[in-house]
C-alpha cells in the first residue's frame, strides 16, 4: 500500500467529482459504484469498522483524523451518514466552534472532533446490514440513488452529503492518485474564523463546477484525499 499523500493533480483530479455525468446509463452508474466500493474496503481493512455506538460502518482516512459513518438503517433516529472530522487543523487556523451553526456541527471536546449529521429519509433497510459495509452501501444505492454519483472525467464515485459536502473514492485506485476522498464545504468554517491560508493538511482550491443552469462557475473546497495504490 502506498503512502497517502495530497498533491496538486489530486486538485485537477477532484475538479469534476462534484457533477454527476449523465453519459452513463443509471444501472451502471449504480452497478460499478457497488463494486468500486467494494475495491475501496477491501483495499483498506483496517481503516472499514462497524461503529456500534454509532450503528453504522465506518470508512476513515488513512491517518485516522476524518471518517464518514453510513448507518445500518435510515429508519431508526441515528443520522442517516456522518462525517467526522479533527478540529485541530481548522482551530488552529482560527476556527472559533462557537460560531459554528450548532444544528450542522457538534464538536466533542473530549475527543477533538467535529460531526456532522446527514439524515434523506426514513427508508428501512433489509436486515444483515451490519454484517457488511458492502451490503449497507447496496441498500444506500437502492434506495437513495439521487445521492450516488459518477463523473467519468475525474474517473471518481462519490456520495453527495449535501450542502457541498461529499465523500468520494476512485473507480479505478491503480490508475488515480486520489482514492479516497473527504470534501467539506468551507464557507461555514471561513465564516467562524479559519484564515485559509494558515490551514494545514486540508488543500483548499478553487474547482470547476456545472451550476444548476448548466454554466461552469469556480467553487472553493476543502479537500483531503489519500492515495491508497
Amino acid at each position: 500500500m502506498k503512502n497517502y499523500k495530497l498533491s496538486v493533480t489530486i486538485i485537477f483530479i477532484l475538479a469534476a467529482l462534484v457533477t454527476v455525468t449523465g453519459c452513463q446509463s443509471l444501472d451502471v452508474v449504480a452497478e460499478v459504484a457497488v463494486t468500486s466500493f467494494d475495491s475501496l474496503v477491501k483495499a483498506v481493512p483496517d481503516k472499514v469498522a462497524f461503529d456500534g455506538e454509532k450503528g453504522g460502518w465506518a470508512i476513515s482516512g488513512l491517518d485516522d483524523k476524518e471518517r464518514v459513518i453510513l448507518s445500518e438503517d435510515f429508519s431508526g433516529s441515528n443520522p442517516d451518514i456522518t462525517v467526522e472530522f479533527e478540529a485541530a487543523p481548522f482551530i488552529d487556523a482560527g476556527l472559533d466552534i462557537e460560531k459554528l451553526p450548532g444544528d450542522q456541527y457538534l464538536y466533542d471536546k473530549s475527543t477533538g472532533k467535529i460531526t456532522m449529521p446527514f439524515k434523506y429519509g426514513k427508508d428501512k433497510f433489509e436486515s444483515g446490514t451490519e454484517k457488511s459495509a458492502l451490503g449497507l452501501f447496496k441498500e444506500i444505492v437502492k434506495t437513495q440513488r439521487s445521492i450516488v454519483g459518477y463523473h467519468e472525467e475525474g474517473d471518481h464515485y462519490k456520495i453527495d452529503l449535501g450542502n457541498g459536502n461529499l465523500f468520494g473514492w476512485a473507480k479505478d485506485m491503480s490508475a488515480n492518485e486520489a482514492d479516497l476522498i473527504y470534501i467539506l464545504n468551507p464557507e461555514p468554517l471561513i465564516d467562524a474564523g479559519v484564515d485559509t491560508s494558515k490551514i494545514k493538511e486540508w488543500v483548499f482550491p478553487k474547482i470547476p463546477v456545472t451550476d444548476k443552469d448548466g454554466k461552469q462557475i469556480q467553487v472553493e473546497v476543502f479537500i483531503k484525499a489519500f492515495n491508497i495504490k
